[in-house]
């Protein structure tokens, strides 16, 4: 496994990196869905963000 966090630290240690993560994160963590979203709608956006949030354990471990 450290390895694999090894790998992800360098892939977004760039600047390329660092702009595709707060992309990932404008589009995920920062969204808000309205009052009328769909259970359906909920679900996805909470596993995109489980996601981002996965990604971002694994950058810190791998430093």
């Amino acid at each position: 496994m450290r390895d694999i966090e090894q790998n992800f630290a360098r892939a977004f240690a760039t600047a390329a990196g660092a702009a595709v993560m707060q992309h990932l994160r404008r589009i995920t963590i920062e969204r808000v869905l309205g009052p009328g979203a769909s259970d359906a709608e909920l679900r996805g956006l909470e596993a995109q963000r489980a996601l981002v949030h996965q990604i971002e354990h694994l950058i810190e471990r791998g430093k």
